[in-house]
């Protein structure tokens, strides 16, 4: 018990500094920041996940309070100059990541004013995807230089660092040559935010593969195959490569579909079976049905039914069922105007007829 006594004696300072900055900080995390920042849960109609800042500020008042706090305890020489710098670093790091947080705060607020979910959702597209390539530049920012900032407080690291600067001309070749697929990268990405040659949920067909943009990062791109596989690609691919981009204007696309038949075939009874078929399927936008007649060979007569749909899967479904009731409607009606092969046996004798 006396070793007890004496040891709260001798560092009863240092016991009362950690105490309040724990004290201080549990009031920020449930107590104020809680009430006030719940006053901000609703800007402009748009509902804001403001418990993100509650940790943050948490963390943030901690080396705050310190401030104040630390001249009045009598601390130990070397124990005071270890601990304001580790509120230094503590204090960089809270910043960092309220602002980060701050940032992600920013983004809903904005996109909660367009409907991503909704038919035309072009424009909540475009502004989602710059929203999304601006926060991961902005991040890689605010991460770089409170890394600086903190290295810069370690003695050893400012002298490396001012050497660095007295021979900046060598050491920025070489670390531009080390970082060239790094920045070339980068601003790619930059690049891409800003000319969105692709945006999330664009329906792209690239290596062959059709799907929709999933997500785009400061270096990749993934992309979600129709049958749930993910291709994921370098951003570079976007800005050097050909691709095609279905949703890059409008989401609305036309779907063909070939047949081939005899020539025997009624075209009008088989136009009218389409506008029937697309009439009654919700796929259709009821902008574009029709069939038209796009070669005719010695075999067969190669018909085009055009359809529209406002966007690509359900142009993809419409196609799938043009087909199999164009098909069906042709082998329930019109069996001998599927394509056939003929053999012509010469000229009939009289009294015979060729078959």
């Amino acid at each position: 018990m006396d070793l007890f006594l004496i040891y709260l004696d001798k560092h009863s300072s240092t016991l009362l500094l950690v105490a309040s900055l724990l004290g201080f900080s549990l009031v920020i995390r449930y107590g104020f920041a809680p009430k006030i920042l719940e006053l901000f849960r609703r800007v402009k109609g748009v509902k804001i996940s403001v418990e993100l800042l509650y940790q943050p500020l948490s963390n943030l008042s901690i080396p705050v309070f310190s401030m104040f706090i630390t001249p009045i305890l009598s601390l130990p020489t070397q124990f005071n100059a270890v601990f304001q710098h580790m509120m230094q670093i503590w204090l960089i790091g809270a910043l960092a990541w309220l602002l980060i947080r701050i940032l992600v705060l920013f983004k809903e607020l904005i996109l909660g004013q367009y409907q991503l979910d909704a038919k035309d959702n072009l424009k909540a597209r475009q502004i989602s995807t710059q929203l999304l390539m601006i926060e991961r530049v902005v991040n890689a920012v605010i991460l770089l230089i409170a890394g600086s900032i903190i290295l810069m407080s370690f003695d050893k690291a400012r002298e490396i660092g001012f050497s660095l600067l007295a021979s900046a001309g060598i050491a920025g070749i070489i670390l531009g040559l080390a970082a060239q697929r790094s920045l070339a990268t980068l601003f790619a990405g930059i690049q891409l935010a800003i000319t969105q040659p692709i945006r999330i949920d664009d329906v792209v067909i690239v290596e062959h593969e059709w799907g929709w943009i999933e997500e785009i990062t400061l270096t990749f791109v993934v992309v979600r195959i129709w049958d749930q596989r993910r291709l994921v690609l370098p951003i570079t691919y976007f800005i050097e490569h050909p691709f095609q981009n279905w949703t890059r204007k409008r989401a609305d696309l036309l779907g063909t579909v070939y047949l081939y038949v005899d020539y025997k075939m009624p075209l009008d009874d088989l136009r009218t079976e389409l506008d029937r078929i697309v009439k009654e399927s919700p796929l259709w936008d009821g902008r574009v049905a029709k069939i038209q007649v796009t070669n005719a060979t010695e075999k067969s007569v190669e018909l085009r039914a055009l359809v529209s749909a406002e966007n690509a899967s359900n142009a993809w479904d419409l196609r799938c069922l043009v087909r199999e009731d164009l098909l069906t409607y042709i082998q329930r009606h019109f069996p001998e105007s599927l394509p056939r092969i003929r053999l012509d046996r010469g000229f009939p004798e009289q009294g015979e007829s060729n078959v």
